[in-house]
Parts: structure tokens; sequence; C-alpha cells
């Protein structure tokens, strides 16, 4: 790669020695991107875009935190109250927790219906769900850090999970504690893991971008790219239009930080952490519900942690499961209708696993997980064979340029 001639001469000397502006040029200014790309697209740059807020928000909060069962509590209270600015900085990154999240569920579900898992896009599918994974993890260790009741049940509850896994079950479970029970190792554990894991996610988003600028993008036609008609410079076309998009999603999100703080939380989480009282329902944080759900749906331990994880796991093998040549719902009228009965499903399992395991919710949750593999194991599979598909356009350009005149 060769600098841009118009560079000034400090840009090409650094250029000359480290390509960096000429990969940028290349990479986020040059970029060809599909013309047609609509609002759906922007919630993988609003991702990154968290990921930058968590990372920064949660440096300046350790700051201030103290990992131990004596102190930690205490010190969280301190950086509400004493720390300048503290309340703002937990608030962004207790409520970030939540936007991060919503922004990366509405980004794979964005990849289902458009079928941005399918070839040749299948690595980069599962780097998104690798970096999904992480997320979890993170997002569960950080939820322990506050040493509140919510923390303390919430990670004696899901440690102990590991131990339904036959002979090493208790070892992995000795190991996550730190000991035989949950305790200051436990929270010097997850402290260290919290402030780690999050480079690791941006270690691999690094791979998820760098798949994506080798496969190119998918877009809502599901249909390749056939020549520069068909591509219009991601500068500055899409930067404007992730920046609209940045505005709009901070409007919500510091909503919720400077109305709504505490919305997403759960009231026992402000009393200090005590083993010798169990709350009366342990609920884990929103976007862990539609799983902490299915593993209640079966009796038995053992089974429930294992379709618990194969909820997730069964993901990686969605680009062959959806046997269909066509990517995008838009040319599937079945598999569109299919989608949005699965969409519900999720909800139905969320709400589910906000509520005691108790009465109609029983049955809700064995319905709804029983739905969950239906549509993955069995009802893609069959519909990818048999649905009748409408035509496809030619090229990209086909159809924009069609919309374009009719509105003129």
């Amino acid at each position: 790669m060769s600098a841009p001639a118009n560079q000034n001469k400090i840009i090409k000397w650094v250029d000359d020695r480290l390509p960096i502006f000429t990969l940028m040029q290349h990479s986020a200014i040059e970029y060809p991107t599909p013309r047609n790309l609509n609002y759906w697209w922007n919630f993988g740059s609003l991702a990154g875009f968290m990921l930058v807020v968590m990372i920064l928000s949660g440096i300046f909060l350790a700051m201030s935190y103290t990992a131990h069962v004596d102190y930690a509590f205490d010190s969280v209270e301190r950086i509400m109250r004493d720390v300048n600015y503290g309340w703002l900085l937990r608030y962004l990154h207790m409520n970030g927790a939540s936007m991060f999240f919503l922004t990366v569920l509405i980004h794979i579900f964005r990849g289902m219906y458009y079928g941005s898992f399918k070839a040749p896009r299948e690595v980069l599918w599962w780097l998104g769900i690798l970096l999904y994974l992480a997320m979890m993890a993170t997002a569960f260790m950080g939820y322990v850090l506050p040493w509140g009741q919510m923390s303390f049940w919430g990670a004696t509850v899901i440690t102990n999970l590991f131990s339904a896994i036959p002979v090493v079950g208790s070892s992995i479970v000795t190991w996550l504690w730190g000991g035989f029970s949950v305790g200051n190792p436990t929270l010097n554990r997850f402290f260290a893991f919290h402030y780690l894991l999050p480079f690791v996610i941006f270690a691999i988003m690094f791979l998820h971008v760098w798949a994506l600028h080798t496969v190119k993008s998918n877009n809502p036609l599901g249909i390749d790219v056939k020549g520069p008609q068909d591509t219009i410079p991601f500068h500055p076309y899409y930067t404007i239009k992730d920046l609209y998009g940045i505005g709009l999603f901070l409007m919500v999100y510091l909503f919720f930080v400077f109305y709504y703080p505490n919305l997403f939380g759960e009231p026992d989480n402000y009393i200090p952490a005590n083993p010798m009282v169990t709350p009366p329902h342990i609920v884990p944080e929103w976007y862990f519900l539609p799983f902490y759900a299915i593993l209640r749906a079966v009796p038995n331990k053992l089974l429930g942690v294992v379709m618990m994880f194969s909820a997730i796991i069964v993901l990686f093998f969605l680009p062959w499961l959806d046997t269909s040549r066509v990517r995008s719902a838009r040319f599937r009228p079945i598999y569109k209708q299919f989608f949005w009965i699965f969409l519900a499903d999720c909800i139905v399992l969320g709400v589910v696993g906000a509520n005691p395991p108790e009465g109609i919710y029983v049955l809700m949750g064995q319905i709804a997980t029983f739905w969950y593999f239906f549509h993955f194991l069995v009802l893609l599979p069959v519909l990818g064979k048999v649905e009748k598909t409408r035509p496809l356009p030619d090229s990209i350009s086909t159809p924009v340029i069609k919309k374009s005149m009719e509105k003129a």
C-alpha cells in the first residue's frame, strides 16, 4: 500500500515507516460497502462504541474499588458518594452493560434475519458468538463485584451449576471459588477476570472486523456484490449514518443513566452480602434470563446445565442447520414468519426467567425451551429444503436505482 499523494510531510514521513494512515484510508474511508445497508447495520458500530465506553468507565471505577469482602460494598458506596462524578461513572457502567447487550443482541438477530451467517461468513459468525460468550462471562463476574445480596447469591448459584458436570465438576467449582465457599478469593478472581476479559473482547472484535473486511459485508438483499455500481465508499456515507445512529442511541442510553439508573438492577443488591440470609427470589440480569429459564425448564440439574449451554453452542452450527441457499428473509416468506415467532419465543423465555418457577411459568418455560431447539434442529433444516423462495434481483443496484426513479 502506498501513501496518498495529498498527505502533508509529517503524515507521509510516518506513513512511509508505519503505514497506519494508508491502512485507515483503505479500510475505513475508501472501503467499498454495499450501497443498500439500512439502519439495522448501525448496531455493529454501536457495539464497538459501547465496548470503548465500558472499558474506559471500568478503568476509572477500578481506581476506587477494593476487591475484598469486608470493603467491596463500602468502596462502591464511596464511589457513589465521595468520588467526583463517581455516581456518573458507575451508572454509565451499570447501564452500559445492558446497552452493550442490547446492541449485540439486535446485531445477532439482524444477522439471523438477513442470513449474515451463511457462506462465506461462517468464521465471522463464529467470532461474533465468541464475543457474546466473552461478554456473558465478563458481565457475570462484574455483577458479583458490588458484593450485595444478589451478587453473592448469584455467584453461589451460578458457580454451583458446574458441580453437575461428572468427575471434574467439583474441582471446577473449587477452582472458581478459590476455596470451599464463595468468599474473598472468589471476589479477587472475579475482579481480575472482569478487568482482563474486556481486552480479550477487544481482541476478538478486532478479528471480527478483520474477517468482515475479508469476506465483505452482507446486505438486506442477501446477494453478493456484482461490481462497483453496487458499492459506495464507507466514508462519508456510512460514517455519517453511524454518527447519526450514535446520537439517537445516546439519547436512549443517557435517559436511563440520568432518570432511571437502577431500572435494570435488583433492590437486594443494595443490601450487603450476607451468607446467612437467602433472598426470596434470586434473579440474574435481564440478558441472562432466557438461558436461566432453559436451565430451570428441566428437572434434572445436569440436563438443565447441558441444555443451557447448548442454547448457545447450537448457534455455532447455524450456517449448516439453515439449509436454504437464499440468505435474506425478504425472499423467504415462510422463514420470515418463523423468525418472528422465534424472537417472540426468546422474549417469553426472558419473562419466564424473571419469575419464580411455579404455576403457569413452569409449563411456559418448557414449551418455550422446546420451541427454541425445535427451531434450530428441526425447522430450519426442513424449511430450507421445502420453502419456495421469491426471485432474487440481478444486483444490489437494481432495486436501489428503481426505487430512486420511482421517488423522482
